[in-house]
Formats: C-alpha cells, structure tokens, sequence
C-alpha cells in the first residue's frame, strides 16, 4: 500500500471490533444459562462428535509470578506455589464432573494448556494433570498437544516431561526484545533465555515452536520493531503469532499503568505491523489467516494452502473437532450448538466445584441464522473467502452487502454475486471484513456510542 492510502484507510476502519474467536462474541452472550439444556446439548453434541471427530479440551492455568502490564487475560498473581495442589484438585473434580456425563471416553484429539503462565506448574505437577486426563480417555493416534510457555521459567524438564506426555507444540510468550518496551510493560526476559528454551525444545523433539509477539506496546518504534523481528527470525521458530495490542484498560486495570501518550498512533501502528510483516515474508514464513505467520514446513502453513485450516479459542489449529471443553477458572467451552464460560475467579470457580456443580456462569444458545454467519466469519478468517448462500440472501442484502460493497470499493475484498476474496491489502482489515457478517454488531446502532472492543489497527 502506498503510504498515504494506508494512512487514508487507517483512519477509516480504525474501529472498535471483536477478535472474532466467537460468534456472536461475547457480550452478545447471557449473564447466566439453562444449565439443563447446556448439559443436554452438550451430551448429544458428545456423541455425535466424540467416535468420529474427537474432541478439543483446553485447560486454564491462571497463575502467574509477575503481572505483565500489557496482559489482557485471565490471570492470578502469586510466587506461592502451593497453590498448585489445590487448582489441579479442582481442574480433575470439575473434568470427573464431566465424564459423569457421558457415557463413554472422550477421545482427545487436541489438548492445549494456556494461562496464565502453565509452565508455572512444575514438570510433576502437569505430568499428574496430563496422566489424570489421559488415563481416563482416550487419545487419538493423530492427537495434538501443546502448551505456553515463559522463556524465563521452562526448564529442560518441563519440556521432557511434556514431550514423554505427547506434547509436540509449544509456544513461549516473547512479545518484544526491546529492554525499554520490556521495562514499561514489566516484561524482562533476556534473548539468551529466548534462544535456551528454543534450542532445548528442539533437541527434546518438539516439533513446531511458536512465538507470541505483540505490535503496538508502549515505545516501540520501527527501529526497535526490525531488531526484535530480525532477532527473532534467526532463530527461525516455525510459528509466529505477530498480535496487535488490544488496549482495553476498561477490562484489564494493569493497562492503566501505562502512559498513553507512549502508545503509537494508529498510522504509526500500522506501519510496526507492515515491518514486522515485509521482513517475516522476506525470511521465507507465509502470511496466514488473522495476524499469525509459519514456515512452508510448518503444518499450519500447509493446511492454510489446502483450505484445512480452523480456528477456534486456542487460536488457529489443524485439527477440526466440533467440540471444544473448557476446564478452568474463566475457560469456555464450545460445542458448536451453544458456547459456556466458567466463572472468572478462583473463589467463585472452587466454590462451584466444590458443591459438584459446573462451574458454568454464562453462555449462548446458537440458532440457525448464527450458525450460518459463525461459518461466514470462519471462512474469512481461514481461508480468506467466503461463498454467499442463497437462504442467506435477505440478511446479505439488508445487512452485509452494504459494508461489503464500501470494503470492496477501497480494495480490501473482490467481490460479485457468488462471494468475496480478501485481497493482499484486506489482510490488514481481516477483522473489519469479518465485521461486515456480525449481524449483532450490524443491527446495532450503539456501535459509535459505546466501545466495548480493541481498536481494529
């Protein structure tokens, strides 16, 4: 893009939008929810998905020993790590809970365990979860098992551990080598700790390393943005998830300690991302899907290619199971019919487990047109097309094809009667794209009015 259209274009969808991990999002959902119909729908969800598909699980672990200021999740801070014994207690009486439900083993086909920081647990500790899942399930021949990690604190024998446990992938939170950026957002780890877990995880046998980075923290600029991106880049890690900064200090307080003027602008923001980016696709990784970057060897990248690509809470996956359990402080689960979420803090959540009660406070029940519209959304997001319906055809029409046809006059899609493809410039504004399909946000007209999401840039 030539720098003044970006600019042009930058001021016109910097809006406030979802992420797009759901549909409809979040705020759409209800504060509380028909616990009976969530448990029957889950149990005919379960069988109709468990023998062929398998299913997804993904564990919350909340704990961290240092609050990152940046952070937006869900998070306990402690260096007590006795806390350790009574969180896994819960984590295996709320799974037991579960299974009470079903009638037969799940088959775990894909397992993830995000934070918080899970490699807070130690090696003993995730090897007693992992073995408690495990011994009570079975596990798909074509699994897939990963966790997140904090260079500062994986040992050699977490990754051990986790790899004679079936784990493959790993993704370890770098976000910016810059030491000042590291400063503000309280977030020091030195490229050397970087470098040892990358090296270690690779000589154990793990198969694909991910980083997490972030553009749009306080004082980056585009000299630091190309040194931590070339330093990244020389240790070649087969993922990278290259996320903007959702500053949303209205939900997460650690933002308030930011000076905002040390933001960047949404042009100058744009400008880290399109660095980041031209140097990326200069070292040979492929842009894929929302704001995620791998090698041609990686198997995202081939299954980006294929149109086998997916996308769900834990990120994008290649694995495409229809149910996706929640277990943990704040997790959600999804079922493809409805979504649930666990209650967001740890009192709440034990207090629930421990009167053998799900742990479920809100959720959504799906209908027919959302159903449809997730699957939109999906498309966009994955593959970077999407093909109109005709039982769609009145919401289109009133709704999407207006916003679609401003899209396509600007060059962020191509577009006739039949659907739409994102072009190279649109896959800067995938989330604004997917925007045009959130019927919720198109029949709003509080969108200007109230901000409940990041900006889009």
């Amino acid at each position: 893009m030539q720098k003044q259209r970006c600019q042009q274009l930058v001021e016109k969808y910097n809006l406030p939008v979802p992420r797009y991990t759901s549909y409809p999002t979040v705020p759409v959902w209800s504060e509380s929810i028909d616990l009976d119909k969530w448990k029957q729908q889950l149990r005919h969800q379960f069988h109709q998905q468990n023998n062929s598909k398998g299913i997804s699980l993904y564990i919350h672990l909340p704990f961290c020993e240092s609050l990152c200021t940046y952070c937006g999740c869900n998070k306990k801070i402690t260096t007590n790590h006795s806390v350790e014994g009574e969180y896994l207690d819960m984590l295996e009486k709320e799974f037991e809970l579960y299974l009470s439900l079903f009638d037969e083993k799940p088959m775990i086909r894909e397992l993830h365990l995000g934070g918080g920081t899970p490699t807070f647990f130690s090696p003993a500790n995730l090897e007693r979860l992992i073995r408690f899942i495990t011994d009570r399930s079975t596990v798909h021949p074509n699994h897939e098992f990963s966790i997140e990690g904090h260079p500062n604190n994986t040992t050699r024998e977490h990754l051990q551990t986790l790899y004679t446990l079936g784990f493959r992938r790993i993704s370890y939170g770098v976000q910016d080598n810059d030491p000042e950026v590291q400063r503000i957002i309280n977030r020091i780890q030195l490229l050397e700790n970087v470098r040892r877990v990358t090296a270690d995880a690779r000589e154990i046998g793990f198969e694909s390393v991910n980083y997490d980075l972030i553009y749009g923290l306080p004082k980056q600029s585009l000299q630091s943005i190309a040194k931590t991106m070339e330093e990244v880049i020389a240790l070649r890690p087969d993922r990278i998830a290259f996320y903007s900064y959702a500053h949303v200090p209205w939900t997460s307080k650690g933002q308030r300690l930011f000076d905002e003027n040390d933001l960047p602008t949404a042009e100058e923001k744009l400008q880290l991302y399109l660095k980041g980016k031209e140097l990326l696709t200069a070292a040979g990784y492929t842009d894929i899907g929302m704001d995620h970057f791998a090698l041609p060897t990686d198997a995202l990248c081939t299954a980006w290619k294929t149109s086998k690509l997916y996308r769900n809470f834990m990120g994008y996956t290649t694995q495409h199971t229809s149910l996706l359990l929640g277990l943990g402080v704040s997790s959600i689960s999804d079922i493809g019919t409805a979504f649930a979420q666990n209650r967001k803090t740890i009192h709440d959540y034990y207090a629930a487990i421990q009167k053998k009660e799900l742990p479920v406070f809100k959720g959504y029940f799906l209908n027919d047109e959302d159903k449809a519209f997730r699957n939109y959304i999906h498309c966009i997001s994955c593959r970077g097309y999407a093909v109109f319906k005709k039982e769609d055809k009145l919401q289109l029409e009133q709704y999407v094809l207006p916003q679609l046809k401003q899209l396509a006059e600007d060059g962020l899609i191509k577009m006739n009667h039949d659907g739409l493809v994102v072009t190279e410039t649109g896959r800067q504004f995938i989330r604004i794209i997917c925007s045009a399909f959130d019927l919720y946000l198109q029949r709003s007209k509080q969108q200007s009015e109230q901000q409940m999401f990041s900006k889009a840039i």
